[in-house]
């Protein structure tokens, strides 16, 4: 039986308390004064205490207001006796904490009654606070989990370009970490790849799948695929994850989901651009001297991976002029709520792009980031938020 603290200064009360209580099955701890009785509490943590009203020096409403004010100690369940028993007391008892309010003439059936009432409502609250911190705990091992995943996704993404082309990258996992993932490196010395895609869902398996197909794309281990044919490499991807045939070499939780992906091919030699996309927001190319740069969007028709196994990509091209970069990002960068509450949308990040880019300048993704982290007030991202910057010429 978890202990019950009596703080009585009369020594005949508080002994026939004790009697009574121990003759219940209570373990009993006892105390004369105010000050005795919270040292006690300090080391016997009682699930209850009895304890007089007026008492000398710290009367019982004092050392009812400092249990409930202690976070360690506020569980208690704190039963106040008095011999003058007014409505007011009353009120002004459980006002500051008291759990219950007793007579001192109190009948031996209805304390025992009381008393186990009160230890159910703390077993009840104990109960619930280690279920608290359990799941708080838990809360924190997948934060943990979370953070480490996101931190292993960043190690896979691609080091910035310097040669020929520019290519520089910006990568804001969400606290729930979602499915983006991207890359860009030279198929051969002339041939440059790039794409970004996004799974649907958060969490470990969003960042599971995402990170099992970049590996395909860099690995290039999808049969007989040519991986200079964009629309060639995603109609190739929407087969494996949308068919119902043997799919052996994935695992459930990659055929569970659909992603969308933007994928591109840079002849650098020819200057041309051959790209294909699955329900991707488009890539934004801006070309020519800044401020008179003109601004294309690259988008091909097509639903996101893994819906529609029947669905054929095609590759479009692009011709790239002088002075031109190329943008691609995820739905999440701009998916966020300005501080007017409206929901922001493509057409106002496009725009941000166009404020901030500077085609004399190597890196403008810093300052879209920001301003866009600015217009969401600098919390936290619901989804991931990636941007890929590659000067092509």
């Amino acid at each position: 039986m978890l202990p019950v603290l009596i703080i009585e200064a009369d020594q005949l009360v508080r002994k026939l308390l004790k009697k009574l209580l121990q003759h219940q099955g209570f373990e009993v701890v006892e105390a004369s004064t105010g000050a005795e009785g919270l040292a006690i509490i300090s080391t016997v943590r009682p699930a209850l205490i009895l304890c007089n009203w007026e008492l000398p020096g710290i009367d019982g409403l004092s050392i009812c207001r400092e249990i409930k004010a202690n976070s360690e100690w506020s569980a208690i369940y704190f039963i106040l006796l008095t011999a003058h028993s007014t409505p007011e007391r009353h009120v002004r008892a459980l006002d500051l904490g008291a759990d219950d309010f007793l007579p001192r003439t109190i009948k031996l059936k209805e304390l025992s009654a009381r008393l186990r009432a009160g230890l159910r409502v703390y077993q009840t609250f104990q109960e619930q606070r280690r279920l608290a911190q359990e799941l708080k705990f838990q809360q924190e091992q997948i934060e943990l989990e979370i953070a480490e995943a996101a931190e292993y996704v960043r190690s896979l993404l691609p080091a910035p370009i310097n040669e020929r082309v520019i290519a520089r990258s910006q990568f804001l996992p969400s606290r729930q970490l979602g499915g983006d993932c991207f890359d860009y490196h030279w198929l051969d010395s002339d041939f440059l790849v790039m794409y970004l895609l996004d799974v649907s869902g958060h969490g470990l398996g969003a960042a599971l799948v995402s990170v099992t197909i970049q590996n395909i794309l860099r690995a290039q281990i999808l049969p007989g695929i040519n991986f200079y044919q964009p629309g060639l490499v995603l109609t190739a991807l929407n087969e494996t994850f949308a068919s119902e045939q043997d799919t052996s070499w994935l695992t459930e939780t990659l055929t569970d989901r659909y992603f969308t992906i933007w994928y591109g091919v840079y002849n650098y030699s020819k200057q041309l651009l051959m790209y294909a996309s699955a329900g991707h927001p488009p890539a934004v190319v801006l070309s020519g001297r800044s401020p008179n740069h003109q601004i294309h969007r690259l988008r091909t028709p097509g639903t996101p991976i893994g819906m529609f196994p029947e669905i054929k990509y095609k590759t479009q091209f692009f011709k790239v002029e002088q002075e031109s970069t190329l943008y691609l990002f995820s739905d999440g960068i701009y998916e966020v709520q300005q501080r007017n509450g409206e929901l922001w949308d493509l057409d106002g990040f496009i725009d941000v792009i166009d404020q901030h880019h500077h085609s004399e300048q190597i890196d403008s993704s810093e300052r879209i980031i920001q301003a866009v982290k600015t217009l969401k007030k600098n919390r936290d991202f619901e989804d991931d938020c990636s941007l890929l910057q590659i000067k092509l010429r």
